[in-house]
């Protein structure tokens, strides 16, 4: 078979021969041959399809860890794979459009008679917390109220004040109405506050904090604030998505492509954070704004129960209709089953239309 240098390989398959070293790296589009004196690679003509197959996903945006997994499967297989990943995409635009219409409509010069405010709408809530089957206290904090979810997750020998002291750092976002257009600039304000409280609490206790996870309700929004690995997620039509991002440094290895994320659960530095409180002096929170529709369940939980049960499990859950205090003593209920080994901390809120 004709072998190509990686030069013309890159110019066939229209991708550079930086992405093609990376990929062999990753084990993604290996060579066909490698000369052993001056370490050059050669391709063949038959590696085009799957090269151009790994142009074109890039080109979605798909993550080289799922390439990899995608490149893997038959044709039908991956047919499946690549629909499931763009409902995905689609789902998380949908809700950065939400927040563009928002931004365009608070930032108009005139009113706009097509606002959607014309529904009201309020949330039924729980919150529920154990401290599992193997360790010896719980460290985790969770909070439910009429506008402010939260859970924090802490972790050192001062765990259990640090976690506490940056949800009772949050608590005043929960007696009074904020309006959607100072939210978040009131959540970062928030969040300093509470990387100064989780500091104070865990002075002098060595390597002491919390990750923090929490949902501001606007009455028709709700503003997101995460740091570390505590989730959020977001059941809408039967579909769930996660819609936090993991600051660990597992996840970090799966956003470059350098781990799947099967191979993350086994991982031996899976609970290793590279964001947390207290960080700097203006810690790196993630802070988005979700438009709030009837029907949406929101959950907020731990590591405790995202490490243990698998996101299929999590959804069939939360689907069945159960109350919101009936699912979160279920969720800690699922955590348990499957062994506990970890404070287990979960926020069930039901987007409702008001009675």
């Amino acid at each position: 078979m004709r072998m190509l240098t990686i030069g013309a390989f890159a110019k066939a398959s229209r991708l550079s021969p930086k992405a093609l070293r990376l990929y062999d790296e990753l084990g993604l589009l290996r060579p066909a041959r490698v000369d052993p004196d001056t370490g050059y690679r050669y391709y063949t003509t038959g590696q085009l399809e799957r090269a151009r197959l790994v142009a074109w996903l890039r080109r979605l945006g798909m993550p080289l860890a799922r390439i990899r997994g995608v490149c893997a499967l038959d044709p039908a297989a991956a047919a499946a794979e690549i629909r499931a990943y763009w409902a995905r995409v689609e789902a998380e635009t949908a809700v950065r459009r939400d927040l563009a219409a928002f931004l365009v409509d608070q930032l108009s010069p005139a009113p706009q008679a097509s606002r959607k405010d014309t529904t009201m709408l309020e949330l039924r809530y729980s919150a529920h917390s154990d401290r599992g089957r193997v360790r010896p206290e719980n460290q985790d904090t969770a909070y439910a109220g009429a506008r402010l979810l939260a859970v924090a997750d802490g972790f050192g020998p001062s765990g259990a004040p640090a976690s506490g002291a940056a949800v009772e750092a949050l608590r005043f976002l929960d007696t009074e109405e904020v309006p959607a257009g100072d939210v978040l600039n009131l959540l970062d304000d928030a969040v300093r506050g509470a990387n100064d409280a989780v500091r104070d609490a865990a002075a002098g206790a060595g390597d002491a904090g919390t990750t923090l996870t929490a949902l501001v309700w606007t009455g028709s929004h709700l503003a997101l604030v995460h740091i570390g690995d505590s989730r959020a997620y977001l059941l809408r039509d039967g579909a769930l998505f996660l819609i936090s991002h993991d600051h660990t440094v597992v996840q970090s290895m799966i956003d470059e492509g350098r781990l799947t994320a099967e191979e993350a659960t086994v991982h031996p530095g899976r609970a290793l954070l590279l964001k947390a409180l207290p960080g700097t002096t203006s810690p790196d929170a993630d802070l988005r704004l979700h438009d709030a529709r009837p029907g949406d369940r929101y959950l907020l939980c731990s590591d405790g129960l995202s490490t243990v049960v698998p996101e299929p499990r999590v959804r069939a859950l939360l689907a069945q209709g159960r109350s919101p205090a009936d699912t979160v003593h279920a969720l800690v209920a699922e955590a348990n089953g499957a062994g506990g080994p970890d404070n287990v901390s979960c926020v069930v809120a039901d987007v409702v239309e008001a009675a």
